[in-house]
């Protein structure tokens, strides 16, 4: 497991807004280049690792990305606006010290400021700051400072946040959404015994609308397909049973349906798979039906007549947030629920295979 944390924690300390993921996928590939036998970069920028083997394939799919922001107006004093690039809850972003990745790659370093509350009347401070009242401060005192440190309209930020260990061996950061889904990826691909041929797809831009997925699986056309991905967890003040059944340290989430079914309904032959490998190999697991939030698994088992698809989720605290919060036990099961199922996909689906 200390293996899998390291890996963990570089990924979620590196940088790569949606479009802007190449930091994240340099890592991949020298972490995954010694147990595939193909590894490329198509042109929407996913990275494919290809594992050569027999029919069926199967497609393991992680997306890259973290939810950022992006440069959109320079103001004469040197202050920046800026717009938020994926699925931001405002009130998180207020008083966040952020990365600037400059054209030249050098990182400069900001930080989200807004009017004091000290300056604000009594029904400013009643009322949430929105992210247009927001702007980033880099120390600059005019546009052209700014502007010499090669930040320009368009600039990529992220949140400058560090890994930290907690109790129980949970874990905090940025970005585990969802770069613990990219470590689960490669230490499964690690651990696979397998002679079924595998894609390792590290996908771009899902958190801006499924983009990379679509593409990828569309060019590879596999026989079955798993998207990993973080899956909201409860268990603390504010979350109900009602709300989602999913909690840390109690294994895998295996995907029912997401999104209230707009997102994937997980086809009957890929629970099965799941489920049964997972009882085979004693991996306790959780099934989750939920309302909100989808996976790259709703693009791609929309790809070309339909791939079946199915989803492991690791349980995840405080997503789409900068202190992100999982346990590495769960991590560690995730890894190997889908290392062992891609050993068995053989055993539940023939090529071009469906329901």
């Amino acid at each position: 497991m200390g293996e899998m944390r390291e890996l963990l924690k570089k990924l979620a300390e590196a940088h790569g807004v949606s479009g802007y993921e190449g930091e994240i996928r340099e890592i991949v590939e020298a972490e995954i280049k010694p147990y595939v036998d193909e590894i490329r970069t198509d042109g929407l920028g996913n990275l494919i690792a290809t594992r050569k083997g027999k029919k069926p394939s199967v497609m393991i799919a992680a997306h890259l990305d973290e939810i950022g922001l992006m440069v959109k107006l320079i103001e004469d004093e040197g202050f920046l606006r800026f717009s938020t690039i994926g699925g931001w809850f405002d009130q998180t972003l207020l008083n966040q010290r952020v990365v600037l990745h400059s054209e030249s790659g050098v990182k400069e370093y900001g930080v989200i400021g807004s009017k004091p509350p000290h300056k604000m009347k009594k029904d400013e401070r009643e009322k949430a700051i929105k992210s247009e009242d927001m702007f980033i401060d880099v120390g600059a005192c005019d546009k052209e400072e700014v502007e010499q440190m090669g930040i320009s309209i368009g600039t990529p930020v992220t949140v400058d946040r560090h890994f930290v260990d907690m109790k129980n061996e949970r874990v905090s950061c940025k970005a585990f959404d969802n770069r613990s889904g990219v470590a689960i990826m490669v230490e499964a691909l690690k651990r696979a015994n397998t002679d079924f041929e595998v894609y390792a797809v590290g996908t771009v831009q899902e958190e801006v609308g499924l983009k990379g997925a679509r593409t990828a699986a569309f060019g590879l056309n596999p026989d079955v397909a798993l998207a990993i991905d973080t899956d909201i967890a409860g268990g603390h003040p504010g979350i109900e049973k009602k709300d989602t059944t999913v909690e840390m340290d109690k294994g895998p989430v295996i995907t029912v349906s997401d999104a209230s079914g707009r997102g994937i309904i997980t086809p009957p032959s890929v629970l099965k798979w799941l489920k049964e490998t997972a009882t085979k190999h004693n991996i306790d697991y959780q099934l989750s039906v939920s309302e909100g939030g989808t996976t790259d698994a709703t693009s791609i088992h929309l790809t070309r007549s339909g791939i079946p698809t199915g989803v492991i989720g690791v349980p995840t605290r405080y997503i789409h947030s900068p202190v992100e919060l999982l346990s590495l036990k769960d991590l560690d099961k995730c890894a190997e629920l889908a290392a062992r199922a891609v050993e068995q996909v053989g055993n539940y689906f023939q090529i071009n295979s469906f329901l």
